[in-house]
């Protein structure tokens, strides 16, 4: 359930992921599609807002992890193409045909269930199937070109299915070493040799491929953590254009306190004042995805840097102020304030992770607000 009634928000600004499109759109060659990746409630964005914003701004498509995900698309009005990432139970073909919700296969014991799911229980709508292939991130797929071609020979022979696209997905693509990845790309390339017409979609670019390496194989990007302007390597490899953050995170100061030195703060006293010090309370904590190991970081109140000092609570954390501050400032987590920047990058460093799970973490308690 949403918080409205505290200050805690974050705010997601369409036009950065509009510019982030664009920017792609621009390098890509001609005939090229674009499907935004919009799992995981748009990597914590807001997945039917950033929806709209991505296809404002020149996809074509959309991708999403679960069922459930895509029909929420659906029932927001959403007609383009939308392809769902993960495996699905052959249980669940009706559903997926009644919402025309593109799926991936990959395995030949899948299409023979579903082949005899099918025949008890068949569907108005035609399946779209796009054959996942698995080219060296061991996750799901067809490992051989051998079984990619005995799945499009399984696949003609259900009535119900169309063969609409073929994939693969990059496990090293963010990276400075490249072999693995042309280990793959080849794999992949040995895969649609083996076809004698290919679908509709063949895509292999995530975000990374799309942004460090000239594939020539596809026609479509699936274009992920980059849409929300975020690095994929993290820093590692600078992008071919800038990317627009779409993320802020921010609060308001809802008491400021003097205390005297020596007085513990927070549970477990694990922060004591070494003097007298300001504390500011702020109204998000690990039950918002604000989790402990934040503490000792710090946030942005007028411009400055303040530490988070004490352990993270489960709703607030309490922050050392320079100076006395009234009630009700704005207290900036991840975005611009003052003139300094506090970017998800930062916040995954201090939690020794990457910036995917950051903001896939923070939760549906802090309202989302998007800003045109």
């Amino acid at each position: 359930m949403e918080s409205l009634h505290r200050p805690t928000r974050i705010i997601v600004h369409k036009k950065a992921i509009q510019e982030n499109i664009a920017n792609e759109l621009a390098r890509l060659p001609k005939g090229r599609e674009l499907f935004a990746v919009v799992k995981a409630n748009g990597y914590g964005h807001g997945a039917v807002a950033v929806a709209q914003a991505a296809i404002a701004g020149g996809a074509t498509g959309l991708c999403v992890a679960t069922i459930d995900e895509g029909i929420q698309l659906r029932e927001a009005g959403f007609t383009e193409p939308i392809l769902i990432l993960g495996v699905i139970s052959p249980l669940y073909l009706p559903l997926v045909a009644e919402y025309q919700l593109a799926f991936p296969v990959g395995s030949l014991a899948w299409l023979t269930k579903a082949a005899k799911f099918l025949q008890e229980t068949p569907v108005a709508q035609p399946l779209l199937v796009h054959l996942k292939v698995d080219s060296g991130m061991g996750r799901i797929g067809f490992s051989t070109p051998v079984e990619v071609s005995e799945a499009v020979a399984k696949i003609a022979q259900i009535p119900q299915m169309v063969f609409e696209g073929i994939f693969t997905h990059f496990a090293t693509a963010d990276e400075a070493e490249t072999s693995y990845y042309e280990t793959q790309a080849q794999h992949f390339a040995d895969c649609l040799a083996i076809l004698d017409q290919l679908p509709r979609y063949v895509h292999c670019d995530n975000s990374a491929s799309a942004l460090w390496h000239d594939q020539p194989l596809g026609n479509m990007v699936r274009y992920g953590v980059a849409l929300y302007g975020l690095n994929p390597s993290g820093g590692t490899l600078e992008a071919s254009y800038p990317l627009q953050p779409a993320l802020e995170l921010v609060s308001r100061l809802v008491q400021v306190k003097q205390v005297t030195a020596g007085t513990g703060i927070g549970y477990g006293k694990t922060y004591t004042s070494s003097q007298d010090e300001w504390i500011g309370t702020v109204p998000i904590g690990y039950a918002d995805g604000w989790i402990r190991k934040m503490q000792g970081f710090k946030v942005l109140v007028a411009g400055q840097f303040c530490e988070i000092v004490g352990r993270v609570c489960m709703d607030q954390i309490m922050i050392r102020l320079p100076q006395a501050f009234p009630e009700d400032t704005l207290v900036t987590l991840v975005g611009e304030n003052g003139g300094q920047r506090i970017t998800l990058q930062d916040v995954a460093d201090q939690q020794e992770t990457i910036h995917y799970e950051v903001a896939c973490l923070l939760s549906s308690r802090i309202p989302r607000e998007y800003i045109d």
